[in-house]
């Protein structure tokens, strides 16, 4: 794992947001954001606030977690034709993160102008490693993997 500092991607992603999945590991806390097409833009930092965009409403106080990694994804949540592919409303939930060892909440912090964010609350400011990747069905992935510990 690496330390916890900025990670950042910086191509736009001409894909889509289709949905978010999250699973434990035996070392680590992990969240996958699938897409509907190659996609590798993102900016992943622990912030004292998370914001949505546009507006700036900072969504922290309404996301678990003793620290926070605000994850911007370079990509927006519908399709080209309008249609939408991330159905969520700012301030969801968009995973239930119970009996996590690390991850506490996934907060869905909207998306504005292409790019989308969360508020990914954690239990403590772990490493954590950003990884991005397109399977054989051609769906772009960006995984965040979360330690459970620092000495990993």
């Amino acid at each position: 794992m690496s330390q916890s500092l900025v990670t950042a991607h910086p191509p736009r992603a001409p894909a889509a947001l289709l949905r978010v999945t999250t699973s434990q590991q035996s070392c680590y806390d992990r969240t996958v954001f699938e897409f509907t097409g190659a996609a590798d833009g993102y900016h992943v930092e622990y912030a004292d606030a998370v914001h949505t965009g546009g507006e700036g409403l900072n969504v922290t106080p309404y996301a678990a977690g003793d620290a926070h990694l605000d994850v911007v994804l370079l990509a927006p949540v519908y399709a080209t034709d309008g249609t939408v592919t991330y159905n969520r409303r700012t301030g969801d939930h968009a995973v239930n993160v119970l009996r996590y060892q690390t991850l506490r909440d996934l907060l869905y912090a909207g998306s504005y102008e292409g790019y989308t964010s969360f508020d990914l609350g954690v239990r403590a400011r772990l490493p954590f490693r950003v990884t991005a990747s397109t399977g054989s069905d051609g769906h772009g992935r960006i995984t965040i993997d979360v330690a459970h510990r620092w000495d990993q």
